[in-house]
């Protein structure tokens, strides 16, 4: 299954800002901030993970259905929500 990059440039973009959260994560420990701002900063970027692997796969799912796509079975799709949770 090929997913389409302009539909998913929503995504892309999610996972760029999820970068630069990581990134000020690892320069807040770096600097020896507070544990409770790390921390919050880093729930950010895995709720920004999480919510763009869900998007990637409701396209999957979305794109499957609609071209009769058999390349994802049901056992695949399962097992990719899992992966998630």
């Amino acid at each position: 299954m090929q997913l389409d990059a302009t539909e998913l440039t929503p995504v892309i973009n999610r996972l760029k800002r999820a970068q630069g959260q990581l990134a000020a994560v690892t320069r807040m420990m770096e600097e020896g901030r507070d544990c409770k701002d790390i921390v919050t900063q880093l729930a950010a970027v895995s709720k920004a993970l999480d919510r763009a692997g869900f998007a990637i796969i409701a396209s999957g799912l979305e794109q499957c259905s609609s071209r009769e796509d058999t390349s994802l079975d049901r056992k695949e799709l399962e097992k990719l929500f899992l992966s998630l949770a």
